[in-house]
């Protein structure tokens, strides 16, 4: 197969998947459970599994597990969603991306496998990951779930090593709970018998939710405050638990939040016994990168939009953040930011329409000197109207705009022409919207 017949096939088994059932969500574990058994079960026969659930954190914590274990020399397989460009990106194999030969082999394994069962997309796409895990040589899978845990399609593997819960908040409540305990619960449904529970900060009621499914399987436990500490320290950071000290550098990804998520991906590979070295864990650190995640995006035709003032050119940033505790990370960041190297900070926002846009707004009143709203590209997005009127109750001055291109622009001429220096442009609100974004940015 040509590769350009492997892309075609892959984007037909795609389509396949999402047109066999179109919901947007369906939890549950009975149609992968039985597509799985008649591909052999290969959930079975992975290397040793990191799972990782959680709100906010998950994909930064996982890529830095993949890289402190790839500077120890280990083979890793990684499991992601969603992609913001290309499939591919979801599932690497021994630290590459997946070809399109290779996916468009073990998908229509998956579709041949499937038969009268209607897998969603996820599943589909879950099932193919671990096809390829159990027949590519790894030496370990880092899993991320889609959407919840306990009933998330991850959840067919039985016997992890270690199960990861990142930072837990609001979000999702159609499908996970309208309160905290209730998403804690869903969360925590990834917790197994025999593995070891690791996580960080929580609020209260959350991390009495995690402890007491981990004591109700046996399963052990290893929390920051107790088990283990993170400091910030000078120009880096500091790690402490029972085996000792080590000092570690600050990460490339920007924000305080970072030290957080890279010291979670220590205690994490230290409670599985898969750390590396110390030395081996700082150059893994330093290496770690994660698309969309407070990434100052590199020149191109959407960045030309706000550095054309050569004199003072502004800056152009991308997140995918989108509820509120994301809100209250990215504004501390752009705090930070504005503190070492002040400018006028705009928000170009486009978000889903079940999603809390007040609450990931209004972190912002104070710090923000303007909003600017767009459809995100998705059939669920909100409409620029809407979000800017949510803008403007959560206390932010906001104009929507037709497009990201026209709000770019609209930003670099009215800042410079107010006077006050190009501004420093983020755009956030959605990861369908930072996948486009870099698309059009090349």
């Amino acid at each position: 197969m040509t590769q350009t017949g492997a892309r075609a096939e892959v984007e037909r088994l795609l389509t396949r998947f999402e047109n066999t059932n179109p919901a947007e969500i369906i939890l549950g574990l009975d149609r992968i459970r039985a597509a799985l058994q008649r591909l052999g079960d290969p959930q079975d026969k992975l290397p040793p599994v990191i799972h990782v659930a959680g709100t906010n954190g998950k994909g930064s914590t996982l890529a830095f597990m993949r890289t402190i274990l790839a500077a120890g020399g280990l083979r890793v397989h990684t499991y992601t969603s969603p992609h913001l460009v290309r499939f591919n990106e979801r599932i690497t194999l021994a630290g590459q991306e997946i070809t399109d030969e290779e996916l468009a082999l073990v998908l229509g394994r998956c579709e041949a496998a499937a038969g009268d069962l209607p897998l969603t997309y996820f599943e589909a796409a879950t099932a193919a990951a671990f096809l390829a895990f159990a027949e590519t040589p790894g030496d370990v899978v880092l899993l991320e779930t889609g959407l919840g845990g306990r009933l998330d399609a991850t959840n067919v593997v039985t016997a992890p090593r270690a199960t990861v819960i990142t930072p837990i908040g609001l979000d999702h409540q159609d499908w996970l709970g309208e309160t905290l305990e209730e998403i804690a619960f869903e969360k925590a449904g990834i917790i197994k018998p025999g593995s070891v529970m690791v996580t960080g900060s929580q609020r209260p009621e959350v991390m009495e939710v995690l402890r007491s499914r981990a004591l109700a399987l046996g399963a052990d436990q290893h929390i920051l405050g107790e088990d283990w500490q993170v400091a910030r320290e000078g120009g880096g950071f500091t790690y402490e638990d029972e085996q000792g000290l080590s000092d570690l550098p600050l990460p490339r990804l920007q924000g305080s939040h970072q030290i957080d998520n890279a010291a979670l991906a220590v205690a994490a590979l230290k409670a599985a016994g898969l750390a590396p070295a110390e030395e081996l864990i700082a150059m893994g650190i330093e290496a770690a990168e994660w698309p969309a995640r407070l990434q100052r995006l590199k020149p191109g035709p959407l960045t030309a939009l706000v550095t054309k003032h050569a004199g003072d050119p502004g800056e152009l940033w991308l997140d995918g953040g989108h509820n509120p505790h994301a809100g209250r990370a990215l504004a501390r960041a752009l705090a930070d930011l504005e503190e070492r190297a002040p400018r006028p900070l705009v928000l170009v926002v486009g978000m889903q329409k079940n999603k809390d846009a007040g609450g990931f707004l209004s972190a912002f009143e104070g710090l923000a000197s303007l909003v600017l709203t767009v459809k995100a590209d998705t059939k669920a997005a909100a409409s620029p109207e809407v979000l800017a009127k949510q803008a403007e109750e959560a206390g932010l001055s906001a104009k929507p705009m037709g497009s990201v291109e026209e709000a770019l622009t609209f930003a670099a001429d009215a800042f410079g022409r107010s006077g006050e220096g190009q501004p420093r442009v983020l755009i956030c609100g959605s990861l369908y919207l930072a996948g486009e974004v870099l698309k059009k940015n090349g």
